[in-house]
């Protein structure tokens, strides 16, 4: 599949771009290179060594989230900041936004 200049000329009113007909040439160009570089990267054979995503199939296992025992932190929450509340850290506002709604404690 080639692209054409009335191809470049309608992607470019429909995205509402002002096209100058000096760079058309240029553009069917660049994209049609585009095009014949993706054709060549499709007749790569991968399956060998990758699959989909949906496959699973990578060079590393991947380990489930829910493994093992959770590593506790050295420090309590509340020594990383003074003031918590529902296990959210408060901190004060900026002082640009002062004034402008809910003030923190």
């Amino acid at each position: 599949m080639a692209v054409t200049e009335r191809d470049v000329r309608h992607v470019a009113a429909l995205a509402r771009l002002g096209l100058e007909e000096s760079r058309i040439a240029s553009l069917v160009s660049q994209l049609n290179g585009i095009l014949e570089h993706m054709e060549v990267l499709g007749t790569v054979e991968t399956g060998s060594q990758m699959s989909d995503v949906g496959g699973r199939t990578t060079a590393t296992a991947i380990r489930s989230d829910s493994d093992g025992t959770p590593i506790p932190l050295v420090a309590p929450l509340e020594a990383f900041g003074p003031q918590m509340r529902d296990g959210f850290f408060l901190v004060p506002r900026l002082e640009t936004h002062e004034g402008d709604g809910e003030r923190s404690p």
